[in-house]
């Protein structure tokens, strides 16, 4: 019996023992389970991060690139402009057949975002236009009298400034 009793006595230790090592397993899976959590939820935030990051970049590589385009565009028309002088002047002095070459010309340029400085007869601003010629006037706010050479503007930005002729 005293064996037996040995045995009941060790079996209940192992059980004890066992329920403990349970306890304590469930303790440390809990604790895991929170960990994971917490873990995931930091991994979720640097994702998020990452995207947001990434799609800053590629908004801001799209915006470098048009505007990359748009100056070399603007370079090439600026290359033009002593192109639309000429026929300009042409047409001016009366040469036939020029007209439909500088308004075919100067209609595919302004689609793409050329515009012609229209200055005559209105206050001047150094920051579009060269005075050239002056003519006394009465002393009040310099006015452009004629335009010498037309001035142009790019998508906002002026890419030639006009040459005028300026009374004031």
């Amino acid at each position: 019996m005293s064996e037996s009793h040995d045995e009941s006595v060790v079996e209940s230790a192992n059980a004890d023992s066992t329920q403990n090592e349970l306890v304590e397993e469930l303790a440390t899976t809990e604790v895991s389970i929170e960990d994971v959590l917490k873990e995931r939820d930091e991994f979720k935030d640097i994702a998020l991060r990452v995207q947001a990051d990434f799609e800053n970049y590629r908004k801001r590589a799209a915006t470098q690139m048009s505007d990359e385009l748009d100056r070399a565009l603007g370079k090439l028309v600026e290359q033009l402009l002593p192109v639309l002088d000429a026929c300009e002047a042409a047409v001016a002095h009366g040469v036939e057949g020029v007209e439909q070459v500088w308004s075919s010309l100067i209609g595919a340029l302004q689609k793409q975002g050329l515009e012609a400085l229209d200055l005559a007869d209105k206050p001047f601003d150094p920051a579009l236009a060269d005075a050239v010629m002056h003519e006394e006037g009465d002393g009040s706010e310099p006015i452009v009298l004629e335009v010498l050479r037309t001035g142009y503007r790019w998508k906002g930005r002026v890419l030639r400034a006009a040459m005028v002729k300026v009374k004031g």
